[in-house]
């Protein structure tokens, strides 16, 4: 029998972490407090298929050493960490439910950092939709030298190849999952909403990615360190925004970077890069 729910599950994945100052995430923070966030991503199992929601690091930028200075060296303080597995950790993480790149309904990136586009090189070749906001793709590529200078690394999707949808603000992507604009941290950051399954009597989520990296920014409201074009008292909007969805629907909020949030369990079996 067909479920009536459109989303059957929802798998949160950790494809690596980021070593940096909690000024990046909790804007006016001591720039010398550190924090260790893991580098998020979402497996959905819809009734149509899968989609994948961000793509984590690029491995090759981190691993040679000209191109590891270039995209990483002095970027705000900010040391990847892969995990220690010899493949790339999304083809990693697809492997482990029994899952390629051609395997995918659709593809969906909150935006176009490095920690979060990284693995878009794989959908070329297979034709895969991937979803993204109309002024980010164009912010990363027709204003490239800037972006590179906020975390854009523009060899990770300017492939001809890839099949963009592109979407101008709100949008259903699939079946029960929702692009929410939320634009601050980058000029067309997206965050999402998934619906719930009545079948398991489970709850819906509000995914926001980097809108909110840490409970403390929906808790007690506070603007993120990092953004673009805008004012940081702006990147509260999108905070609120997100909670009042959450509370209307009774959804989950997650935050987009919060170590007590995100799966930790394959820690140990994880390297440190730089």
């Amino acid at each position: 029998m067909r479920s009536k729910d459109p989303v059957k599950r929802v798998i949160m994945l950790t494809l690596g972490w980021e070593d940096l100052p909690k000024s990046w995430s909790i804007y006016d923070t001591d720039p010398l407090v550190r924090i260790v966030e893991p580098v998020p991503a979402l497996l959905v199992e819809t009734v149509d298929g899968w989609v994948l929601i961000d793509t984590g690091f690029n491995k090759a930028l981190i691993e040679d050493i000209a191109l590891r200075r270039r995209f990483h060296g002095d970027f705000y303080e900010i040391r990847p960490i892969l995990p220690a597995y010899d493949k790339d950790p999304l083809l990693d993480a697809l492997d482990r439910f029994g899952l390629g790149v051609d395997d995918l309904l659709c593809v969906a990136v909150s935006h176009l950092h490095n920690d979060h586009a990284g693995g878009l090189r794989h959908f070329g070749a297979s034709g895969t939709p991937v979803y993204i906001q109309k002024r980010e793709l164009e912010f990363g590529m027709f204003d490239s030298v800037r972006a590179e200078g906020h975390g854009f690394c523009r060899v990770d999707f300017d492939d001809p190849k890839l099949n963009w949808k592109l979407i101008d603000g709100d949008a259903e992507i699939a079946p029960g999952i929702g692009a929410v604009l939320t634009a601050g941290h980058t000029p067309g950051h997206q965050s999402f909403v998934v619906t719930g399954s009545q079948d398991r009597d489970e709850q819906g989520y509000v995914f926001a990615f980097d809108a909110g990296d840490l409970v403390e920014n929906f808790d007690s409201e506070l603007a993120i360190g990092g953004y673009i074009d805008v004012e940081p008292n702006d990147t509260l909007e999108p905070i609120r925004r997100l909670k009042s969805i959450a509370a209307e629907h009774g959804y989950k909020l997650i935050p987009g970077h919060d170590p007590r949030v995100w799966p930790t369990e394959l820690e140990r079996r994880y390297r440190e890069i730089l």
